[in-house]
């Protein structure tokens, strides 16, 4: 049996494409279908309710288009509204990303010093270090907000010097902490990824979540008997405002063919 149904991805914006560019990566056989909550982004500058009113929104959203498993492809909704997405989702899995992440980075770290950067939200919640030293006790974690970063991508400078400088100066405190090990706590912040390693410097391993998030979902539907059995699948993408720009920015983000966006706007 194949189980055509698809795989449910969202973020407030468009980083979450990261994610579904490793799901789609990891399995092209899979129906895909995003939304990007456009109208609200960033959500790390948000109240932990309005983060979590907005992911249960979109939530309710996908699970109306009949998702088999719904990856939350937004640390700060992983960090404040896991229970109030599942609760929305009802039967459907939930998968968020701080977990893989962190178990990643307990894995990768030599040094056993771990350094993380994320929005305000999902750093003040201190999800990421629980979650790393639930991995690893003794693990030395030092946690930076960099709200910068976020809308640096949403306008598309990631290549930008105004970037290059602000990185400069939110890295600082974590290169004096002479971290081996970085988690980019954001699912925007893969699109900065060669500025932050330059910043870091080589020797600095960097820990993207979204491929481990991707293996995590696979072996998800692998025990539950839920992948399809497919050579390619559909792609669909939803929004919920400005479908052009998003357009223009997930082709870039993607190097794929995004043909279409549909506008879905909430009231809430």
């Amino acid at each position: 049996m194949s189980d055509d149904r698809p795989i449910g991805v969202f973020d407030s914006g468009i980083g979450g494409l990261t994610v579904l560019k490793a799901l789609a990566r990891r399995m092209p056989g899979e129906n895909l279908v995003y939304f990007g909550d456009t109208a609200h982004v960033p959500y790390g500058s948000k109240s932990p309710a309005a983060v979590a009113r907005y992911s249960a929104a979109v939530a309710r959203f996908l699970a109306g288009r009949k998702v088999k498993a719904l990856v939350v492809a937004c640390n700060t909704s992983s960090a404040l509204a896991l229970g109030e997405i599942r609760a929305a989702a009802g039967r459907i899995p939930v998968v968020g990303v701080i977990e893989p992440g962190a178990r990643a980075a307990a894995a990768a770290t030599r040094r056993g010093r771990v350094g993380v950067i994320g929005t305000e939200a999902t750093i003040a919640s201190r999800a990421y270090t629980k979650a790393l030293l639930d991995a690893r006790p003794g693990l030395a974690v030092k946690a930076v907000a960099c709200p910068l970063f976020v809308p640096l991508v949403e306008e598309g400078w990631w290549r930008h010097r105004a970037a290059a400088l602000v990185a400069r100066e939110y890295l600082e405190p974590l290169r004096r902490a002479r971290v081996d090990t970085l988690v980019l706590g954001c699912t925007h912040y893969p699109m900065l990824k060669p500025l932050l390693q330059r910043v870091m410097g080589s020797a600095v391993r960097l820990i993207d979540s979204a491929e481990q998030t991707a293996w995590e979902t696979e072996a998800l539907l692998e025990n539950s008997g839920g992948r399809r059995s497919a050579r390619a699948g559909r792609r669909e993408f939803y929004c919920s405002d400005a479908p052009k720009r998003f357009l223009s920015l997930a082709r870039r983000m993607l190097g794929l063919t995004v043909s279409n966006v549909t506008l879905h706007p909430f009231d809430i």
